[in-house]
């Protein structure tokens, strides 16, 4: 998870990473990989998509908005799929 940044703030704390693809169909197309790995793990990312980046932010929202092993193993799961 070496591009995963960990932020933490007083109400919550979250990985975040910064995707960058050649345009907006390869973004999408990432997207929609990451949406069938959130389904399979019933664990769904805060994200957003402007052209061609994806921004993805992950935590546990069950556990007050904080950082688990739900998020940790997703973030891998993202990851493998590049």
């Amino acid at each position: 998870m070496s591009e995963w940044f960990y932020q933490e703030s007083q109400t919550e704390s979250f990985l975040e990473r910064e995707f960058v693809f050649a345009n907006f169909l390869e973004a999408f197309a990432f997207m929609t990989k990451v949406a069938i790995l959130s389904e399979k793990n019933d664990h769904h990312p805060d994200w957003r998509n402007v052209w061609n980046k994806v921004y993805i932010k992950l935590s546990t929202h069950e556990a007050n908005n904080t950082v688990t092993d739900k998020d940790r193993n997703l973030a891998e799961e993202i990851d493998r799929i590049l």
